[in-house]
């Protein structure tokens, strides 16, 4: 496990994924707005902060989770610009403050559908990502849904490599944490169809049972 976690934190802290953002920041302090570039600096601080904090630890509430995802997600699009869209949506009847989840386990899923699927649609706009978060009696189910294609990346690029290695992490953190806890965890992947479209999108569903902070203490 603690090997694991390891290279769980060694896949979030991506040499390229670092490089490419501070470039990204750099190019807005040269070209558009410092104000901008400080925003998004925050945010690469914070994201840095919350990875370093939480990559050993076991679980951590959902509101630290998602934000480090979303912070992700915004220095994504800072990359890519105009290329895609986010949603992330909490059913209102999950508290993130006393939820726990796993860290590091979502993002790659998030990761594997910007790079291999959004961002290798032939049109550079329209790209959608939708993460929605519910709760289905005692279960605990994340959805991640986008409208990228399935446009295979070389097996020998560093791309391709670097995300089947994190989604090979996360699968086997996942695990080993319900083997232990009982948590009965699954993680499925199938098409979907928007309405009015004829090419389906990738859906991923996370799904484990509902664990709150009361009742890991009540353990």
């Amino acid at each position: 496990m603690v090997n694991l976690e390891l290279h769980a934190f060694q896949a979030q802290m991506d040499p390229h994924f670092i490089f490419n953002s501070l470039n990204a920041i750099h190019h807005y302090i040269l070209t558009t707005s410092t104000d901008m570039a400080s925003l998004y600096l925050t945010r690469f601080s914070k994201l840095m902060r919350l990875m370093i904090a939480n990559f050993n630890k076991e679980w951590v509430n959902l509101e630290d989770d998602l934000e480090a995802l979303e912070l992700y997600i915004q220095l994504e699009q800072l990359r890519f610009e105009s290329q895609f869209t986010y949603q992330l949506r909490l059913s209102p009847e999950i508290s993130d403050r006393f939820t726990l989840v796993p860290p590091l386990i979502i993002q790659p899923y998030v990761q594997q559908a910007i790079w291999h699927r959004i961002l290798q649609r032939p049109q550079k706009s329209g790209g959608r990502l939708d993460i929605f978060i519910g709760r289905d009696q005692d279960r605990l189910y994340i959805q991640v849904d986008d409208n990228g294609v399935r446009s295979e990346l070389h097996p020998a690029s560093y791309t391709a490599a670097q995300l089947s290695r994190n989604v090979n992490i996360a699968a086997e953190r996942l695990h080993i944490m319900s083997e232990k806890y009982h948590m009965e965890a699954t993680i499925t992947e199938q098409d979907f169809y928007e309405e009015g479209s004829s090419t389906p999108g990738s859906r991923v569903t996370i799904s484990m049972r509902h664990i709150s902070s009361r009742q890991l203490l009540a353990g």
